[in-house]
């Protein structure tokens, strides 16, 4: 499964908020066996929300939207999601009789505009705050707060799974420069996926579908590298 992640704020793109909603979304998908092929941030505007939501949806299996929910005048995700899909935004009595029922609130109590989806959506109740996700074909809208967006991704989990991948890593204590010919061994000898990250030391990480390749491709580069001392 191939999959999307598309985060919305205008905070995250100028630093003032860090993002951990794709952090965390990534490890998600990635110990379900998902593959996440692009994690993308967008600003606070309908126009843009709706191209890479159109773009993505066509072209993955999923798409992830987090962040814009809510009745302030920035939140635009739902009509960005709304636009990507042709569709007009309406009101939800299945998301207003649910956050009567379990969070007490009647529609005099809520903020204009809470409770609204695209047409022809299906609401995510949100257990953790007040506006509602949404599930559109094969896009899945979650709020930006953190602990909203964790407990509404629980709701919808289970769609998503894929291939498990095993990975080990292998230190280095030699320039990444010196190991790419040992590297390149590596990839002709084994059916992994192999990259390095370089910092005090070089990390080279191994993944593959297939556990005892994994393991004999890192052991086979750990024989042949200096190792860190501990």
């Amino acid at each position: 499964m191939r999959v999307a992640v598309v985060t919305v704020g205008d905070e995250l793109l100028v630093g003032e908020t860090v993002n951990t909603n794709a952090a965390w979304l990534g490890e998600q998908l990635r110990d379900r066996g998902v593959t996440v092929e692009r994690t993308t941030v967008v600003p606070d505007r309908t126009a843009d929300i709706a191209r890479v939501v159109n773009e993505y949806h066509a072209d993955y299996d999923a798409v992830i939207v987090t962040g814009g929910l809510g009745p302030t005048h920035d939140d635009v995700t739902i009509e960005g999601v709304a636009a990507a899909f042709g569709q007009p935004v309406v009101e939800s009595e299945e998301a207003l009789a649910w956050l009567a029922e379990h969070g007490g609130y009647s529609r005099a109590d809520l903020a204009e505009g809470t409770g609204e989806v695209p047409a022809g959506s299906s609401p995510v109740p949100n257990h953790e705050g007040v506006a509602p996700g949404c599930v559109i074909e094969n896009c899945y809208v979650l709020p930006g707060v953190p602990t909203e967006m964790k407990r509404m991704f629980a709701e919808v989990a289970d769609e998503f799974s894929g291939e498990q991948r095993h990975v080990v890593t292998v230190d280095a204590a030699e320039p990444e420069s010196a190991l790419l010919d040992r590297m390149d061994s590596v990839r002709q000898l084994f059916p992994v996926k192999i990259g390095s990250y370089p910092g005090e030391y070089v990390t080279v990480r191994f993944a593959g579908t297939d556990p005892e390749a994994v393991e004999e491709a890192a052991a086979w580069l750990r024989e042949r590298v200096d190792p860190v001392e501990e």
